[in-house]
């Protein structure tokens, strides 16, 4: 129990002062030019009303008083946390991405486990998920569910159709962040190719990402020379076949440039944690953490009493108060 303006419980003083001296003025003089009331007995609840009211006239008093104090119970801690930023992670799911220069594992297996590491360190950011082939599309919006953000990462698997739409990937994920109101906006971009699919141009799109403050940071994946992609051959079973790379470096790097950014180059799986944990440093917020208390009001309940305690005397004085049965 506490009171949220505790001062007016010093008007309970001279309430009860007056109320005191108001009886030593009834017990002093008897309105009665006798001296023993017990002539006139009273008897009835009405008179036993009657002579109660004075309490009455107390207690709305006290009531009311302490209701402009304002008692406060059942103390609610509540937690407020300040908004982080909002995180676009567009990974390639092209073909070329089943490439096992990664190991153990391919490019893409890879590309999920570091992006799954990734999200697991932020906190307080909004984070969704694009992938993108010879298409492009939000597997998940930006959200502070990590908890279904990996869920959905999980079932990301090779795309159809074929190709890789760099353009059409970072102009969905700029559309996601068009909105968005947080304190940064960021796209990370993975891919292993060069933009051959899609009607949206790299750079067309990087541009609109700078007109909307977004950053943009770029991914090259892939070992320098040929790569062993498996193919799975109805006849001879699994076999592999050998692709040059084919990584447009000075797309992604003007990309990059032009928002504020900055490129990368993943040669193997720790080259592709490291980059990750920098860009998380880059794009590391702090969260501040509010707290307030939130306390349920007594004081309208007690004002009530207080009135009805108050109304209760007034309709009581004026229609007994003369009476004595």
């Amino acid at each position: 129990m506490r009171f949220a303006s505790p001062l007016f419980l010093l008007a309970l003083i001279p309430l009860i002062f007056l109320f005191w001296w108001d009886l030593r003025r009834r017990w002093s003089r008897p309105p009665l030019a006798v001296s023993d009331l017990s002539l006139f007995p009273v008897h009835g609840w009405r008179g036993r009303f009657v002579e109660k009211l004075p309490w009455f006239w107390l207690l709305a008093g006290i009531l009311l008083v302490i209701a402009l104090a304002r008692p406060q119970t059942g103390a609610e801690r509540i937690e407020l946390k300040s908004e982080g930023i909002d995180i676009v992670l567009a990974i390639d799911t092209s073909g070329s991405m089943r490439a096992e220069d990664f190991k153990p594992n391919n490019r893409l297996v890879v590309a999920k486990s570091v992006a799954r590491e990734f999200v697991e360190g932020r906190s307080g950011d909004r984070v969704g998920l694009v992938v993108f082939s010879g298409a492009a599309y939000t597997q998940c919006p930006l959200t502070l569910d990590y908890g279904v953000l990996m869920d959905l990462l999980d079932e990301v698997d090779f795309g159809q159709p074929d190709g890789t739409a760099v353009g059409m990937a970072l102009a969905t994920a700029t559309n996601r962040l068009r909105e968005a109101e947080g304190e940064g906006r960021v796209v990370i971009l993975l891919t292993d190719g060069q933009n051959n699919a899609g009607e949206v141009d790299p750079i067309t799109a990087a541009e609109a990402a700078r007109a909307l403050g977004i950053r943009v940071y770029t991914i090259g994946a892939g070992t320098d020379g040929p790569a062993r992609i498996p193919v799975d051959d109805p006849i001879f079973g699994k076999r592999y076949v050998t692709m040059e790379a084919r990584l447009d470096e000075d797309t992604l790097k003007q990309i990059a440039s032009l928002t504020g950014g900055k490129y990368y180059r993943a040669t193997s799986a720790r080259a592709l944690e490291q980059i990750y944990e920098e860009i998380d440093a880059l794009e590391k917020t702090e969260v501040e953490t509010f707290e307030y208390v939130q306390y349920n009001e007594r004081g309208p309940f007690l004002a009530l009493l207080g009135v009805l305690c108050l109304g209760s005397a007034l309709l009581f004085s004026e229609s007994l108060g003369s009476r004595i049965p």
